[in-house]
This record gives structure tokens, C-alpha cells and sequence, in this order.
């Protein structure tokens, strides 16, 4: 070939992509200091470059040396603009009599869910419905609105400023569903839209920060219930969760939009309250918001199996770490729709006003390759959360009391 041709940045990509590798060269890939993984059989060297990642280091980080195929499809809203970005990091692909999914993973059930996918994609089923959206963050605004007009006509009454609190308190919890859904990019058609309103909502409706939650929240939905990847059950041994753990035992702050939430807040209640007045009457919406959200969350996720990580394919890993609770008005609206745990798990990106029509088909295809499909009663998800606990001291007590 003469200069100019190699020179050329396709035939260089194409250069780099002609080595084949097998499973086992691509696993020992899998330190903080060099990673590869595949995506459709292509191999990547994602080592310098995941410091780079929009979505963090550690969530892409915590497939090297895997197939990150599945995870890919779901993260992206469209995955095929997102492989352009890749074809610098192209150094290969995998050898013709390597299979296409990594640590004996069952093809079928992946060709399945693929299949599944596609279904779900020619449906529609990933297409939010603006209305829907627009209706939800009136009805969180009209609560703030009610909230202190309350004591605006009627005054700060022991009564009154109670009702006053759980007004804001339902409209807080309410509004980290609503980020949540922006978050997940299932909002709106283009990434940066999602990102701004996602900023807006989380930031000045709630008072926290965009890129600390994005940090978080994607390693969990990449690796749910797996410790040391999981942030949401590693808590450090100050307390230890599940059946093993109890016996082994900087992100930047979007301050700006942080501090205009509480500008906000206090401006609106300074006048009633005073500035100690506001300081604990935040507290206590605070202390309300954080127990709804967390029974919520946690009634998902801690009663179900947590382990070190086990090289699953997406839905069993996602179903062995989720459950469902029982569809209902009430409960559609009390979780954010987080009810459909296991769908929301599935397809992050998908608007939370489809789950109920993709439930049947996921549930028809865990009865077909014999994966748990778990859905309980509002009640005894949170009587879970609490057994789950007990079981989890009573395995750390045993470990400490005989070790």
C-alpha cells in the first residue's frame, strides 16, 4: 500500500479490525488499567477512552473482558448513531468458531429477548407520549402551588403547616420520579433534551445533582444487586445486606441549579417560618420523602438474590435482582410506575406509560425458558424489605457469634 492509503483513517480502522481474538484473550482484558470488550462480535479497546464515557467510567467499566452487547442496545436511544464513536476503539473481532455470547450464556433465550426487542422497538412501545409528561410535571407544580397557598390564606396552624408537609412531600417524591424518567432518556426523542429537563427537574424542583444520580443510577440498572458493582448495596459493611455479604463482610455537583432550589424554598417560606422555621420544616418534608422512596425502591430489589458477579445474559440477570408489584391506579402512581420493576429493568429507555403492554410478552417469554417472573402485593413487598433485613442480621450475627 502506498503512503496516502495508509494514511487513510478507513483503511487504518480497517487495519486494527482485521486481528480475531477468542474468549479467553478477550477476559483477561478485565483490569482497571486494560479493558476490552465486544459489542456484536466486535472487540474494543475501551482503555484510555472509558475515562471519557458520557454515561462514567465505572458503568462501562464493569464489562471488560465481557460481551456488553445487550447492555449497549439498552442504554442507547439509538445505538447505531453511538457506534460511529466506536470505530477508533476497533481493534478486532471474534474468531469465527467463537460463540456470540461469552461465559456459556444461553443463545436462545439471548435471540429471544433480541427478537422481543424488535418487537418492541416496531411497536412503538419506546415512543413517549408528551402529554403524558406534561400532565405529570403540572400536577407536581400544582402541589407546590396549593402547598403555599395553604398558609399564604389560612395561616401556619400546627394543622396546617402538617398538610402543608405532606403536600410538599408528595410533590418531592413525585418529582423524583419525574427525574427520573428524564434520567432514562424515555422522555424525550434527543439525548440533550432529556439531559437539560433532567438537570431542571432534579436540580430546581428537587434541590440535587444531575451527574451524581447519573453516576449511580446506570451502574446499578448495568449491574443490579452485584456487589462491589452495584452503588445501591454497597454500603461499606456499615450495615450488610442479602444471603453472602452479611458472612464475607468526585462527582461535580450541579451547585448552581442545587442552590436554586433551596433560593427557592426559602423565599417562599422565609416569611412564615423564619430561616430556622424553613430549616425544619425541609427536614421533615425531607424525612417523609426519603421513607416513601425508599420502601419503594427497596421493595424491588433487596428481597431478591444478591451475589458477586455471575457473567449473566441481561434478562436473567435483571430478573434475578427485580420483582414487580401489583398493577394499580394507586400503585402506578405511588411508585412513578416503578411497580414494573422487571420491565423497567429490561428497557430503561422506555417511557414508563408502556410498561403495562410489555409486561405479558416478558412474562410469556420468562414462562418459556423457565426464568422467575416475581409479581407481589403492595403489602408484601414492604414485609419483604423488613424479612430480608432480619434474615440478613440474623446470617451477620450467626457469622460474628461462631467466626
Amino acid at each position: 500500500r502506498n503512503s496516502t492509503e495508509l494514511q487513510d483513517p478507513d483503511w487504518l480502522t480497517f487495519l486494527r479490525g482485521s486481528a480475531v481474538y477468542t474468549w479467553e484473550e478477550v477476559q483477561r482484558h478485565c483490569h482497571r488499567s486494560d479493558q476490552w470488550l465486544v459489542i456484536d462480535r466486535k472487540v474494543y479497546n475501551i482503555t484510555q477512552w472509558a475515562k471519557r464515557h458520557p454515561g462514567g467510567i465505572r458503568v462501562i467499566s464493569h464489562f471488560a473482558g465481557e460481551d456488553a452487547t445487550e447492555a449497549f442496545v439498552a442504554f442507547h436511544l439509538d445505538p447505531n448513531f453511538v457506534r460511529k464513536f466506536l470505530k477508533p476503539l476497533l481493534i478486532g473481532e471474534l474468531a469465527p468458531t467463537e460463540p456470540s455470547q461469552d461465559q456459556g450464556k444461553n443463545a436462545v433465550l439471548v435471540q429471544d429477548f433480541q427478537a422481543l426487542r424488535d418487537r418492541v422497538e416496531s411497536e412503538g412501545l419506546l415512543r413517549a407520549r408528551p402529554l403524558f409528561f406534561s400532565l405529570y410535571l403540572g400536577h407536581i407544580l400544582l402541589l407546590e402551588a396549593l402547598a403555599l397557598g395553604l398558609l399564604w390564606v389560612w395561616g401556619t396552624s400546627w394543622s396546617l403547616t402538617l398538610l402543608c408537609s405532606l403536600m410538599l412531600a408528595t410533590s418531592q417524591a413525585q418529582a423524583g420520579w419525574l427525574q427520573h424518567d428524564y434520567g432514562h432518556l424515555s422522555v424525550c426523542k434527543k439525548s440533550g433534551w432529556n439531559h437539560k429537563l433532567h438537570k431542571f427537574v432534579i436540580g430546581h424542583l428537587k434541590g440535587a445533582s444531575a451527574n451524581w444520580w447519573n453516576h449511580r443510577h446506570f451502574q446499578h440498572h448495568a449491574k443490579p444487586n452485584v456487589f462491589s458493582k452495584d452503588p445501591d448495596i454497597n454500603s461499606l459493611h456499615v450495615f450488610v445486606l442479602g444471603d453472602k455479604q452479611p458472612v464475607e463482610v468526585v462527582i461535580t455537583i450541579d451547585l448552581a441549579w442545587s442552590m436554586s432550589f433551596y433560593l427557592r424554598f426559602f423565599c417562599c417560606y422565609y416569611p412564615f417560618f423564619g430561616f430556622f422555621g424553613s430549616v425544619a420544616l425541609i427536614s421533615f418534608v425531607r424525612f417523609l420523602e426519603s421513607h416513601w422512596f425508599v420502601w419503594v425502591t427497596q421493595m424491588s430489589h433487596l428481597p431478591m438474590e444478591m451475589d458477586h458477579e455471575r457473567h449473566q445474559d441481561w434478562l436473567t440477570m435483571q430478573l434475578s435482582a427485580t420483582c414487580n408489584i401489583e398493577q394499580s391506579t394507586f400503585n402506578d402512581w405511588f411508585s412513578g410506575h416503578l411497580n414494573f420493576q422487571i420491565e423497567h429493568h429490561l428497557f430503561p429507555t422506555m417511557p414508563r406509560h408502556n410498561y403495562h403492554l410489555v409486561a405479558p410478552l416478558v412474562r410469556a417469554l420468562c414462562e418459556k425458558h423457565g426464568v422467575p417472573y416475581q409479581v407481589k402485593t403492595l403489602q408484601k413487598g414492604m414485609t419483604d424489605v423488613v424479612r430480608s433485613l432480619k434474615k440478613s442480621g440474623d446470617l451477620w450475627l450467626d457469622a460474628y457469634l461462631h467466626k
